[in-house]
């Protein structure tokens, strides 16, 4: 079936009593946009590496970013990842968008009012130097809700007549959708908000009025700005909060069907203009709800494995192997179509989550337990710990490695989250001012941030320090990784060891590679016996041959050894 079937087929599913006039004029606009350019590597994010950042706090502007390329390119990375960079008053982070074509003016070092010629001059000559050195860049869209300053919003506001009146939903009784849940437990106590006679629907904070889909305009203003940033040249977006963009009666308004639908339209209209235009799914859900989110292959490219984040955490501090086992046994995590890709990281940009969509109460008490070490790194009342990667392991350097060793190595596109290369801590002073700013006690703020480079990189010179042992360690890791070529699309299968649950062991192997990665999760030696892969193998981390005899793992260690 041609791409314009599949749009207007969606089209109908989605909308089955609108005109199809609407559909038509928007793909004659699809026509005028069409790329000639040819994919060379159409599944890219399958062996990438990501780095994810804000770019204010992380070096000030773009053409502070682009000073530091070179840096992130020798972590060896390559894929950015920019987290909200769109136009925003900012008291989400940048996840509150007023204006879905615009980027912040700080972020461009231009004036307020700068035109789009300016715009697109400053962030094509980036988009250029991340692409001159290998790097891909992807951002942040969300999807399911606006600023309150959007001026969709502002219009709607001032009128039951407004053309942008339905592009928000309203209602005078507050008991519709009564059974979707409140996300911000803590930090808002309903999804509607008053305003005049009437209350406007919002899943996250009262100041962020949800989209509503119903309305098919929305549909497509929202696709004209994902194709402006398309023809710009980035590389793909990070669809923000999707499982929330349909809305049902009787439902929790979660993963509905239409959801999927929308996500389908989206995709099929960004691959017919520009095919290989990553589209990742955030969706906070369990590992069998978010495959859904890639359909068979129509759907998001990847989407980001969050169950499997907190299983990190509880794996060591339990010292077994089973909580990763159990996460990502096919009962649980089942087989992804061809082409797609988890991306899996050790905190999400948030925190380290503990949403009881996808935790056990169980579980979110034990990890909580465990890792909340201070009262202000509590988030959404115990469902999440707002807490730096350096402050959850505090500071110590073999349990952030093995932490990252075991996200490296099992399958799926790794992100690192910006500062954690080398430690950074929570930000006490940041987190204030936000407060102070915003007038919302949001503990993620902990975790954000700007980098004081000056002191960075006399750390990272100096050998003595935690900063640079830590670069270190992940640096080389990064490298072997990309250089061993299995850890992308690899098939894994675990190792057991007589029972030993304090050693999480796995081979990774294609037809060209096969690697077997031991893990001690253990605060004491662990003795494996190895003689069934052979007489020796390359210690690729130690770079050195060593026998397949008995080996004693040392508390915490790791090795990746690649067998013949």
């Amino acid at each position: 079936m041609s791409v314009k079937r599949i749009i207007s087929s969606l089209w109908t599913q989605i909308y089955p009593e609108t005109s199809q006039e609407l559909l038509a004029d928007f793909l004659a606009e699809l026509d005028a946009l069409k790329s000639t350019e040819k994919v060379a590597e159409p599944h890219w994010y399958q062996e990438a590496v990501v780095y994810s950042l804000y770019v204010d706090l992380f070096n000030k502007d773009f053409d502070g970013l682009s000073a530091k390329l070179d840096y992130i390119k020798s972590l060896g990375v390559n894929t950015l990842w920019l987290l909200p960079i769109l136009d925003s008053p900012m008291r989400d982070a940048g996840f509150d968008i007023r204006n879905y074509d615009k980027i912040r003016h700080e972020l461009l070092g231009l004036p307020k009012n700068h035109s789009k010629e300016e715009q697109e001059a400053v962030f094509g000559k980036f988009l250029e130097e991340a692409h001159q050195r290998g790097l891909r860049v992807i951002f942040d869209i969300a999807l399911n809700h606006v600023s309150e300053t959007h001026p969709w919003f502002q219009s709607a506001k001032t009128s039951e007549d407004s053309p942008y009146r339905d592009y928000f939903i309203w209602s005078k009784d507050t008991s519709l959708y009564k059974d979707a849940r409140i996300i911000f437990k803590g930090m808002e106590t309903s999804n509607w908000e008053p305003l005049g006679h009437w209350n406007y629907f919002h899943r996250f904070f009262n100041f962020q009025p949800d989209l509503n889909y119903r309305n098919p305009k929305v549909l497509l203003d929202m696709l004209r700005h994902f194709l402006y940033w398309q023809q710009m040249g980035v590389d793909g977006f990070r669809a923000d909060a999707i499982p929330y963009l349909w809305k049902e009666e009787e439902t929790d308004c979660e993963n509905l069907p239409q959801t999927h639908l929308i996500m389908k339209f989206f995709r099929a209209v960004l691959d017919s203009v520009r095919p290989g235009s990553l589209l990742l799914a955030e969706a906070c859900q369990q590992p069998n709800k978010v495959v859904e989110y890639l359909g068979d292959g129509d759907e998001c490219h990847a989407a980001y494995h969050f169950p499997l984040m907190p299983m990190f955490y509880k794996a060591i501090v339990s010292q077994r192997a089973t909580p990763i086992k159990n996460i990502l046994d096919p009962a649980v995590t089942p087989p992804i179509p061809e082409g797609t890709q988890w991306f899996t990281f050790l905190r999400c940009h948030d925190e380290l989550s503990l949403e009881l969509v996808y935790v056990s109460e169980e579980d979110r008490q034990y990890i909580h337990e465990n890792y909340c070490l201070q009262p202000e790194w509590d988030f959404r009342q115990g469902e999440g710990v707002s807490a730096r990667l350096a402050n959850l392991f505090q500071f110590d350097e073999r349990k952030i490695g093995l932490a990252y060793s075991m996200m490296l190595t099992l399958p799926g596109t790794p992100v690192i989250y910006y500062g954690d290369e080398f430690g950074k801590e929570n930000d006490q002073r940041f987190y204030e001012e936000m407060i102070e700013l915003t007038g919302k006690n949001d503990t993620r703020f902990l975790v954000r941030g700007k980098i004081n480079w000056t002191l960075r990189e006399a750390q990272l010179s100096d050998p003595s320090t935690f900063q640079y042992r830590l670069f270190a360690r992940i640096q080389k890791m990064l490298k072997l990784r990309h250089q061993a070529g299995v850890f992308g699309t690899g098939s894994m299968n675990f190792v057991d060891f007589e029972d030993n649950e304090a050693v999480l062991a796995y081979l990774r192997e294609n037809k060209n590679h096969k690697i077997l990665v031991l893990q001690n999760l253990s605060a004491k030696p662990q003795a494996v016996s190895l003689k069934d892969f052979g007489a020796t193998a390359v210690d690729l981390l130690q770079d050195k041959e060593v026998g397949l005899g008995e080996l004693t793992l040392k508390p915490f260690a790791y090795h990746w050894l690649k067998i013949d």
